[in-house]
């Protein structure tokens, strides 16, 4: 495993951003383990989180392209931290764009925050979480309303590894329905490689117990 994805993982955990528990996620599942971009709250995380982002992009994708799309709300603070980072790293400045929840019919009119977007535009899409594929199905609509046929990717930064609506996986199935490479800074399954039953500051925070919570959540909505 690559060294920032041993470290994403671990910053993931010192932000409590991952957790393990019970939870139910967006599209309704219960589950023991979530993970919520919201709790990056500070100027140093999400700048190191932008830069986790960077390097995963650069690797999966390049840096042949000129918009960071970023559906609202989250993905909004995700694309203008990776846009930066993406300045900051490899000197290439890409604009970011996100989309309103609601049509603004006054001053800076429009559904869009940011940069434009054009039938040129070359656009990577950032989203936090991946798990049934139901918020990038929304996000499609609104790039194709904006005349955009070039989407390079989608980065997202939890692969999640569990099925859409069929028996792929959520983010392969999103990919194949549009097109469009697929990524993600860690997987699951590289999460629970580098914490099972390894300490990390004096803790391990993925036992047996939780492991095999883990295990049966996959029995029923991993990939099969």
């Amino acid at each position: 495993m690559e060294q920032y994805k041993k470290e994403f993982i671990e910053f993931m955990v010192d932000c409590q951003v991952l957790r393990f528990g019970d939870f139910v996620t967006k599209s309704g599942r219960k589950t023991p383990f979530f993970i919520n971009t919201g709790f990056y709250r500070t100027g140093e995380q999400l700048r190191k989180l932008g830069q986790y982002y960077a390097t995963a992009i650069k690797e999966n994708f390049g840096l042949d392209f000129d918009i960071l799309f970023g559906p609202a709300y989250k993905g909004i603070p995700l694309s203008v931290t990776t846009s930066v980072a993406l300045s900051e790293k490899y000197g290439v400045n890409v604009g970011y764009c996100s989309n309103r929840k609601e049509v603004k019919d006054h001053g800076d009119t429009g559904i869009l925050l940011g940069s434009p977007l054009s039938e040129d535009s070359r656009v990577v899409i950032i989203e936090d979480v991946t798990t049934s594929g139901k918020s990038i199905r929304e996000t499609m609509p609104i790039l194709k309303e904006q005349g955009v046929k070039n989407i390079i990717g989608l980065c997202v930064s939890v692969n999640r590894m569990e099925r859409g609506t069929g028996d792929k996986g959520a983010l392969e199935e999103v990919g194949d329905t549009y097109g469009i490479k697929t990524t993600a800074i860690v997987t699951m399954e590289e999460v629970v490689s580098h914490l099972y039953n390894k300490p990390y500051k004096g803790k391990i925070i993925i036992d047996d117990e939780i492991k095999a919570r883990i295990d049966k959540y996959y029995e029923e909505y991993g990939i099969k």
